[in-house]
Order: C-alpha cells, then sequence, then structure tokens
C-alpha cells in the first residue's frame, strides 16, 4: 500500500498539515522538524501524488522554459541556474527548444499551458508579441530572458546589451585597436543593444565605423561559427583592414579567430578578438577567447525567483526588468599588452 501523509504525521506525532506544509517547503516549518519529517518521508520510499496535490492546491508546481537552442552554452547556463531556484521550492522544471522558429515555439508554448505549468520564462525567437498577449489571456505569469519586446509591457530578465557592445568595445581600444569592426547579432534586442554599445564606445573615444565594417554572417544560423568565419573572411578583404573584431557571442568571434589564423595572421598581434557569453573554451582554441561574461546562471537563478514571486502573488504586480551589468573577462585573443 502507498505511504500516505497521514501515516508519516502518525509516526512522528504531528499533524498532516505539518508534513504538508514540508512538501511545499512553507516558511514557518522549524529545521528540525522538516529533517525529521524528510528524514521519514526518504525511509518510507514516499513519493507524492503530484495529481492530486494539483487538485487540492491548484497548482500544477511546474514551471516551464522555451529557449531557442537547447544545446547553446548560454541557455544551458540559465537552465541549471533556474532550476536550483525551483528545486529548492518543490518545483519541477520543463524544458522545450524552438531552434529560433516562432511557429514551433508557438506550439511548445501551448503544450505548456495545456499542462497547466504555474509560470513560464521564455527566450522568445517570435516577431510579434501576439504569443504573449495569448498568455496573458490565460493568466499565466511569464517572464522574458535574454530577449526583450518594444511595445510590451513584461517581466523582463537579462544583461545590458549596450553595456556588453561598450564594454567589449571599450575594452579593445584600451589595447591600442583604432580600427575596430563588429560582427553583429539579428535584429532582436540583444544584437540591436550590442551594435548601438558598439557605436556608442567608439564614439565616446573620437572614432567611428569605417565603410563595411559592421558585418552579419550570411549562413542560415547567423550565430555560429560559420557565421563568424564567412563575416570575418570578408572583413579581412578591406582595406584598411581591422585591427579588432567585436563578436556578438562567442561561437562566432571562434569562427572569426579561425579565418584569421588560416589567412596566416595573429591573434591578437594582427587582429585582437573578443566574444560575449563568456563559455570557456580554452582547452579547445589555439588562442584563449577574451569574452563578455554574461552571468547567464544569474540570469536564470534571478528568473526564477521573480517567476515564483509571480505565482505567490495574490495581486497583479507591475511588471518589472531586471538587467545585469556585464563583467569582462580577458584571455590571450585580445590582451596585446
Amino acid at each position: 500500500m502507498a505511504v500516505r501523509l497521514k501515516d508519516i504525521a502518525r509516526d512522528l506525532g504531528v499533524s498532516v498539515v505539518t508534513v504538508s506544509k514540508v512538501l511545499r517547503n512553507h516558511s514557518d516549518i522549524s529545521d528540525e522538524t522538516r529533517d525529521r519529517v524528510l528524514k521519514r518521508m526518504k525511509e518510507l520510499n514516499y513519493r507524492p501524488n503530484l495529481a492530486a496535490r494539483a487538485l487540492v492546491t491548484g497548482r500544477s508546481f511546474s514551471v516551464g522554459l522555451v529557449v531557442p537552442d537547447l544545446v547553446h552554452p548560454f541557455f544551458a547556463e540559465v537552465a541549471k541556474g533556474l532550476s536550483k531556484i525551483l528545486r529548492k521550492k518543490g518545483y519541477s522544471l520543463l524544458i522545450a527548444s524552438s531552434e529560433e522558429d516562432p511557429e514551433l515555439e508557438q506550439q511548445e508554448l501551448d503544450m505548456m499551458l495545456a499542462r497547466r505549468v504555474d509560470a513560464l520564462v521564455v527566450a522568445s525567437a517570435q516577431w510579434t508579441v501576439e504569443s504573449f498577449r495569448r498568455i496573458e489571456e490565460q493568466k499565466t505569469p511569464y517572464v522574458l530572458i535574454d530577449r526583450q519586446f518594444a511595445g510590451l509591457a513584461a517581466n523582463f530578465v537579462g544583461v545590458d546589451d549596450e553595456a556588453v557592445g561598450a564594454l567589449a568595445t571599450s575594452h579593445l581600444i584600451e589595447q591600442g585597436c583604432s580600427r575596430i569592426a563588429h560582427i553583429r547579432g539579428p535584429e532582436l534586442s540583444t544584437g540591436l543593444g550590442r551594435l548601438e554599445g558598439y557605436r556608442r564606445a567608439l564614439a565616446k573615444h573620437g572614432l567611428a565605423p569605417l565603410p563595411g565594417y559592421v558585418v552579419m554572417g550570411r549562413s542560415v544560423d547567423n550565430l555560429s561559427d560559420t557565421s563568424g568565419h564567412e563575416a570575418m573572411l570578408r572583413l579581412l578583404e578591406l582595406q584598411p583592414r581591422p585591427d579588432g573584431v567585436f563578436c556578438y557571442n562567442d561561437p562566432t568571434a571562434m569562427g572569426a579567430m579561425k579565418a584569421i589564423l588560416d589567412g596566416g595572421l595573429r591573434v591578437p598581434e594582427d587582429v585582437a578578438v573578443i566574444g560575449a557569453g563568456n563559455v570557456n573554451y580554452a582547452g579547445l582554441l589555439r588562442v584563449p577567447l577574451s569574452s563578455i561574461d554574461q552571468h547567464s546562471d544569474s540570469i536564470g537563478e534571478r528568473a526564477g525567483k521573480l517567476a515564483l514571486s509571480l505565482v505567490e502573488s495574490k495581486t497583479a504586480v507591475r511588471p518589472r526588468t531586471v538587467l545585469l551589468d556585464p563583467g569582462l573577462v580577458v584571455r590571450a585573443s585580445s590582451a596585446r599588452a
């Protein structure tokens, strides 16, 4: 016979309500009582009836995460940070990938809504806000990460993308670069913000992009190393050639470095390179890559805390924007001093 809450309560001499509160990580249970209950649950191999709990509480104790690319290190770290927060509160995490396809993203969102997730965390591939209007109609709280939408008042957690572009570009200038190119990202808030930061930093130092110095790769996946390689080959044909390049993300920077090195040039002596994301590929690269740290695990943690606060809130809450400051991580690809 399956172990029930009242069996555990009887064994420990506490109420069923107390045992139930332990399951829900309620704050008014002492550490001693919590430890006793959890220990007894483990001894009896207790497994909560999630369906029954959902019927009683009206919650599924699950949160959905939809991202463009499950294997991208940035989103993997976000998921790790998010899961860490949810686990502490007894929530499970459902994860899906949109593959940068707005239609597939909508299907995944609809599936999660059908599963009655308590909240959604989304790095969206959409070009319009209609999907989020539908989520709002169903009264499901959601948090956007990484990518914002103009005209949509929504909770958001991410890095300050203008600061990313400005920090990377300023670093190259400090290393003595004066002809700085940018391999840019897509027409999303991330790409546009980093481009603006790049331009702002150049202007601050009395510089401007030379003709053809802002490029995007021609490959289908414009965020990949293939894209960076294609774009860098075009930049290397320019006269004068760039002496520094800020890449939208680390995979793009990896492709750019390959093009530079394969062309018989040196990194950073001939062309200094910096990416964004700070996924440490040092053991795989001929030249360790400088990068901008987006604090991806912290983005996941902050998004998790915000999502749970929305679930717990008894009243409507004004949307919040949480912007994390980026950090500079200098490695050999840009360190000229």
